[in-house]
């Protein structure tokens, strides 16, 4: 068999050493994984922008001596910049004007040799944990193409799942990485506040909640990006703690006997589908076997006074995100160049106080405080990563009632009355039900990993949430590793059409 037909058998750290080997050219990827996306993305819409002539120059000019020479690669188009090229982020007037550089971390991307096929699908601005943006139409689960992929990162997460790339680009502002990892079967992990870069023109993105990596099908694909791309650039408003050694050789390393704490109460929603109970019980005896001391415990949260304060970030932001890209068009915002629900958001931002806005960040980091002193008692906390199997495709979407009120809303531009009709406690039931651990450690800053353990019996993924204290992102590739090695799933792919 050629290294070519071989393409889809192979990890990211795989296909470079293919290259190094002189086995297989960049080149011969290059057209392998172009091969893939044009077969499947008609059915799984996960690209939504091709860059095959970009990629073809890359290869052409010569690439870096990078760990991921000549490795197909994909952007999330949301934060990920690439001069000349649009970031779309699922929106209507951004999806033509291109960006005028390279974002700091799309620079080391590239520094570590990969070549750059495209862009993934995402919501608009990421501000929903599913992929279904009006303007570019729903990605599709590889596992079942009636479900969701998850989000934001949804597009990267389903190209990694069908082996169009063996990793992509993902961004993580309340488990955007981690949701469409456990929905699509893959490694995501989310780095620690401040460990990847922001920069040139974004000191923090969502007050700090939000941070860059990538998704990928094995442990230490993740863990040598990681290795490339960390570091804060030129005025960044914090850094990460630095790590003692490189994560990709703790990926090899085994862990020791750690205090593994355990719980399937949801922090922010209100009830855990058996199967993700099932995965919990399964992961903590594997645990268990592999010598760890594991307990049930949780940190206390107070479910509704989190959800609100967090979506009170939220909206705001969205009200930022509208501005911000009115102005790119140079236009005033307005209802029909947004999805209504963005829209609907946007206005109970806008009807936000700037102390209602304080209030609620000076509380969250009150939370962060408490949930820090529990990781003194416990080296990481294991969850599931969502409260359920992938959902179909559209269920988690307004209601045509919410939307019909959301439009009439949005053109009164009546932020007060949605204000008045408790929308964002609303909002808050609605949204944290399906994602009840996630957003918490985006507001804590620590790192978090959803790893891709277990599946249910209509054979579809369910990711194992995995916590470690803040900058200790060294402990969660341990672990990883050792259970990549005990439950190895690298090989495990879905019967898709491009898989």
């Amino acid at each position: 068999m050629s290294a070519f037909a071989e393409y889809a058998e192979h990890d990211g750290l795989g296909l470079a050493e293919l290259v190094r080997n002189k086995e297989v050219t960049p080149s011969e990827l290059l057209e392998a994984a172009r091969a893939r996306i044009e077969a499947g993305n008609p059915t799984i819409n996960a690209v939504v922008h091709r860059m095959y002539d970009q990629a073809r120059a890359a290869v052409a000019g010569g690439l870096p001596d990078g760990p991921f020479r000549g490795v197909p690669f994909l952007l999330k188009d949301l934060g990920a910049k690439y001069a000349g090229v649009p970031t779309g982020a699922g929106n209507r007037l951004l999806r033509d004007i291109p960006a005028p550089l390279d974002s700091e971390i799309v620079r080391r991307y590239k520094a570590a040799g990969v070549v750059i096929l495209g862009k993934t699908n995402t919501p608009e601005f990421g501000l929903v944990p599913f992929t279904e943006p009006a303007v570019a139409g729903p990605t599709r689960n590889p596992w079942d193409l009636g479900r969701t992929p998850g989000g934001s990162s949804g597009g990267s997460a389903a190209a990694v799942a069908a082996r169009m790339v063996p990793l992509a680009g993902g961004g993580d502002g309340g488990g955007s990485i981690r949701i469409p990892a456990s929905c699509c079967g893959v490694f995501g992990l989310k780095p620690t506040r401040g460990r990847t870069p922001t920069g040139p023109d974004t000191g923090e993105v969502w007050r700090g909640f939000a941070q860059e990596h990538v998704l990928t099908r094995s442990v230490r694909d993740s863990a040598a990006m990681l290795d490339a791309i960390a570091g804060a650039d030129v005025g960044a408003p914090y850094a990460a703690p630095p790590q003692a050694r490189s994560f990709l050789a703790e990926v090899g390393t085994e862990p020791g006997r750690l205090r593994v704490a355990f719980t399937a109460q949801p922090f922010l929603g209100h009830a855990v589908h058996d199967d993700c109970v099932q995965g919990l019980e399964d992961t903590v005896r594997l645990l268990r076997e592999l010598g760890h001391t594991v307990v049930e415990a949780t940190p206390r949260i107070e479910r509704e006074a989190f959800a609100v304060a967090f979506l009170t970030i939220v909206v705001a932001e969205a009200r930022a995100e509208i501005e911000w890209a009115a102005g790119q068009a140079r236009r005033a915002p307005a209802p029909g160049d947004f999805e209504p629900a963005t829209w609907g958001l946007g206005l109970l931002g806008r009807a936000l106080s700037a102390s209602d806005y304080a209030n609620a960040s000076r509380y969250l980091q009150r939370v962060a405080r408490e949930i820090g002193s529990f990781f003194e008692r416990h080296d990481v906390l294991l969850t599931p990563t969502l409260s359920a199997p992938p959902v179909p495709i559209g269920s988690l979407q307004p209601s045509r009632a919410e939307r019909a009120v959301l439009g009439v809303l949005g053109r009164l531009h009546a932020g007060w009355a949605l204000r008045a009709m408790g929308m964002i406690r609303q909002l808050a039931g609605q949204v944290f039900d399906f994602i009840p651990f996630t957003p918490v450690f985006n507001v804590t800053g620590q790192p978090a990993m959803s790893v891709p353990l277990c599946w249910n019996a209509a054979g579809l993924p369910i990711g194992m949430h995995v916590v470690g204290r803040f900058g200790d992102e060294a402990t969660l590739f341990r672990l990883a590793g050792q259970l990549e090695r005990a439950r190895p799933w690298r090989a495990r792919a879905p019967a898709g059409p491009a898989a």
